[in-house]
């Protein structure tokens, strides 16, 4: 299992405790782009795909948590069928 899959497994098992650098980390290994800094959000881009995370402290709410993985899943789909 490699670190991108850990790091979503463990997203998946507790969706409820993760922090906005987490995430971060994680979409930059995959290859995203942080392109909005200073707001509450931030914006990540890999190519067309847009994905918006609202930065918290300490913790992501876990709705957010969840959106961002389906979003992942989709991507994943979509690279899959091509």
């Amino acid at each position: 299992m490699s670190k991108k899959e850990k790091a979503l497994a463990k997203l998946r098992q507790n969706p409820k405790n993760v922090r906005f650098e987490e995430i971060e980390t994680i979409l930059n290994r995959l290859g995203f782009v942080k392109r909005q800094d200073g707001t509450s959000h931030a914006r990540f881009t890999l190519g067309s795909h847009i994905i918006d995370v609202p930065k918290r402290k300490p913790y992501v709410k876990p709705i957010y948590v969840k959106l961002l993985l389906e979003e992942l899943d989709k991507i994943e789909e979509l690279d899959s069928s091509e």
